[in-house]
Formats: C-alpha cells, structure tokens, sequence
C-alpha cells in the first residue's frame, strides 16, 4: 500500500452536500481491478473513481468507474465529479477549453465553466421499445398500474437503464417501489412538473441488486432521457430535471443541446481532500 491523494465532491447540486457524492482516488497507478471494487464498496457511495494517465494521445487522463459492486464503462455524475478533481488537482484543459477524459467507453469530452461543467452523451448503445411483459413488471416492481406507465424504452449507455415515463412529477415523487422484486434491473423514472417552475420534469433512478437502491443524481441516466424526450418530442432542451427531492437532496441536471448533440451538465463543489492509503 501507499499514500495517494484523494477527494470526494458533491454532483450537480448548487448546495453542498444537496447532490451525489463521488469519491477520487488520484495516482491510481499499480491498483488491480479487484483492489478498486473493494475500496469502491467500502467508501459505500453510488461511485467511486480512480484517475490514471490516458492510454490515448487525445486523452487528458483516464478514469476507472466502480459501483459498489461492478465496474462501469461510462457514468455520469462520476465524469462531472472525476473531471472537477482532475481540474482542483492542478489539470489543464486543452486550448478550446474542453477536458477530454478517457472512460472505457471511449473519450467523452466535458466543458468546464467555473464551478459548472457538462460532459457529451455518449452515443446509447441499446435504444428502443421495451416489451409488454417487461413494461408489466417493471409497474409491479414500481407499485404502479400497467396503465399509470405511457411510455418505456432502452437508455443503454453503460449503465442499463430501461426509461418509464409517468404522466407527471408528482406520481413519480409518489413512487413506494419495492427493491426486492427489481432483481438486476436498472429503471429510471421521469414525469413533467404542469407549472413553469426551475425544473421541467421530477427524475429517480432505482438500481436493483446495489447496496445504493436509489440513486441521488443520476448523470447517465438523465443522458439517455434527455436523448429519448427530445427524440418522441416530449421535451424541447435546454431543460432543467430535478432528482433527489425524495431523499433530501436539492439536485439539478441541465440539459442542452449542441450540433444534434446531447449536452449533460450541473454543478460541482470539491467537498473534501486528503489521502488515503492504497
């Protein structure tokens, strides 16, 4: 084991401690995957990353995503997170401005402006129509009628969100979901706020099978959203989406969107900084 220097800050909320907390672990040099996961479920948040050189001429750094019991090839507020380290830690981003991180999903590019940031949605890897069986279950699992559900898709982005769309935010503030019969399933629930208000729409985000059933803010998640409302025409960005209102927190994700691209962002505070030995 040795000393390495270490961080944890707060995603997308522009209150301390009101987002999705991430860990960071810097100088990850000589760990082995299995020493990763162990760490990432002993610090017992959502995620926990580790910041590597690039293996890619185009890349700033490179950053290994864990949950606490697997490892991602891509997710959301853990990019924001890993990139704010990377920045505090004395990074510099490339002429334009952009960070370029290296994930094993390829090279994500994020934009920093001030304590705001917002990382290029990956291109989703499986999108569409969900089955009638499934689309049942899934209302089972969220203690909701087969009815209450309007619309499901596939978000695959890394993580393997199925989308449900309810009628509004307030049935999705509603939701008494029962983890024990979510199994493995990743499901993302969204619905629209009826008044103009700072946010469009209310987002939560249930993870079946992880030691973190729900999901404060969720960066991959509101990613494929975005993606799929804008695409059915049910949400025109730039949008705001809250999440975490159910678990006390304040969080807010902006969308937008650039050349066709898909634009998530929110904003980051480094929260804590110190070592940890590895």
């Amino acid at each position: 084991m040795r000393t390495r220097p270490y961080s944890e800050v707060d995603v997308f909320s522009d209150e301390p401690y009101r987002g999705n907390a991430l860990a960071v672990v810097h100088d990850a040099d000589g760990l082995s995957a299995e020493q990763m996961q162990r760490f990432a479920a002993w610090t017992n948040l959502s995620e926990t990353t580790f910041l590597l050189p690039p293996s890619s001429p185009e890349a700033d750094y490179r950053v290994r995503i864990f949950t606490g019991k697997e490892e991602l090839p891509f997710a959301g507020h853990p990019t924001l997170g890993a990139a704010r380290a990377w920045l505090d830690a004395g990074g510099r981003p490339g002429v334009d401005g952009t960070v370029r991180q290296e994930c094993a999903a390829g090279l994500i590019p994020v934009r920093a402006d001030g304590d705001s940031l917002a990382f290029q949605a990956p291109p989703l890897t499986r999108y569409g129509p969900v089955d009638e069986p499934l689309i049942h279950r899934l209302a089972d699992i969220l203690g909701i009628q087969r009815e209450k559900i309007l619309a499901a898709s596939w978000l695959v982005n890394g993580p393997q969100w199925i989308g449900v769309r309810l009628a509004s935010a307030r049935e999705v503030l509603d939701l008494q979901p029962d983890p024990g019969k979510a199994g493995e399933l990743e499901i993302g629930v969204v619905g629209p706020y009826d008044a103009a208000g700072e946010a469009a729409f209310e987002v939560r985000a249930f993870v079946g099978g992880d030691p973190v059933w729900e999901d404060p803010v969720t960066g991959s998640l509101n990613a494929g959203l975005g993606q799929w409302l804008t695409d059915t025409a049910n949400a025109a960005p730039p949008y705001t989406a809250s999440q975490g209102t159910v678990l006390g927190r304040r969080g807010r994700v902006h969308m937008s969107q650039r050349d066709g691209k898909i634009w998530v962002g929110g904003h980051v505070t480094s929260c804590i900084k110190g070592t940890v030995r590895l």
